[in-house]
């Protein structure tokens, strides 16, 4: 009997694809440098560079980085000032960037200070998961808004200070000149002063020099003014129909949620962020809450401005006061509760709810 043998079809041999070990990143960020670290998933240090800031010095630390392993996650400090380029830079590499606060001021003591002890420590509050804020893109209508607003206050600041120094040399100029300009109204003041003659005099000058640098501060507001003005209602439209929320407050607001308000994951998260959630303060048998004293300071006087315009124009907001004062509670205390209202308010205007897919039939 002839047995015969099956044919034997053979397995093409794949290469194996090498695993890529992945690594961590951490970037303590200077005006002139940047300090990088970088570590294993393990905590493992392998090595630390300097780098310059700038674009060509961003390219060669992301090829430093990535000569290690693959790289997915990065801490980086100052990601609103000296890190936020590279922050953009690494984002748009598809790095996930994770904001890092300074280090620990106890372990800090402890373990020195050098720009490549703080650029581990970031590496580091990213792999135990102590950093896991997401920072602003930078990039969009908030982050045009931010500038706009920066200027707009120096303008208005630097107003501000030229009409008293031009109301301190007012009391020393000849007496004629100063009963014909006391009776006048600021702008008929600055509009006189900017038109003097030049009589050779040191004051009359100075008047002139200042009432003419008050005119061209004042347009600069006004121009940045409608700027920011323009880009609140094509940005964010529904915002200025809430009661009391005007441009200027509305762009506060949005400046601090900045270009990708989706990192805020709830609103309590976003009252956080403004600075009128309250923190516990409780100790043995004692319950309470304390002020919360942090946040973004500008988006919680923008939320105070929106409850004083409430209690002055909305009836709702005055019987709630009512209510509340008759309870016991002062006036401060109602204000802190309705600035946590608004801000859920407001919330959910920057961060509207997604819809959740219908389910499918079966």
């Amino acid at each position: 009997m002839t047995v015969t043998s099956m044919p034997q079809t053979t397995v093409s041999e794949q290469p194996e694809e090498k695993l890529v070990e992945e690594v961590i990143l951490g970037v303590d960020t200077h005006k002139d440098v940047h300090v990088a670290a970088v570590i294993t998933v393990l905590g493992a240090p392998m090595a630390h560079q300097e780098f310059p800031a700038t674009s060509a010095g961003y390219r060669q630390l992301l090829t430093w980085a990535r000569s290690f392993g693959g790289l997915r996650r990065a801490g980086v400090e100052c990601t609103g000032s000296y890190g936020a380029a590279l922050a953009k830079f690494l984002s748009r590499e598809s790095v996930q960037v994770v904001e890092v606060n300074r280090p620990d001021r106890a372990t800090r003591r402890k373990q020195g200070k050098t720009d490549a002890i703080d650029a581990d420590a970031a590496a580091r509050a990213v792999l135990s998961g102590r950093a896991a804020v997401t920072p602003k893109t930078g990039e969009g209508p908030a982050a045009d808004m931010r500038v706009l607003r920066l200027a707009k206050e120096s303008a208005v600041k630097a107003c501000t200070q030229a009409k008293n120094q031009l109301k301190a040399v007012l009391v020393g100029i000849d007496p004629e000149l100063r009963e014909s300009l006391s009776a006048l109204s600021n702008s008929a003041l600055i509009a006189r002063c900017a038109d003097l003659p030049d009589t050779g005099s040191a004051a009359v000058f100075t008047l002139r020099l200042l009432a003419r640098r008050i005119q061209q501060l004042t347009s600069e507001a006004k121009e940045l003014t409608r700027r920011i003005n323009r880009a609140v209602s094509a940005h964010n439209p529904q915002l200025l129909e809430i009661i009391g929320v005007g441009p200027d407050s509305a762009a506060a607001l949005l400046i601090a949620a900045g270009d990708n308000p989706e990192r805020l994951a709830s609103e309590a998260s976003f009252a956080a962020l403004c600075g009128v959630s309250p923190v516990e303060q409780s100790s043995g048998k004692t319950r309470r809450r304390r002020l919360n004293r942090g946040g973004n300071r500008q988006a919680n006087a923008a939320l105070y401005r929106i409850v004083v315009t409430r209690i002055r124009r909305d009836p709702r907001t005055r019987s709630y006061l009512e209510r509340r004062s008759r309870q016991g509670m002062s006036k401060r205390e109602i204000i802190r509760c309705l600035k946590r209202y608004v801000a859920r308010e407001i919330y959910r205007r920057i961060h509207p709810p997604t819809d959740l897919p219908a389910p499918s039939a079966a």
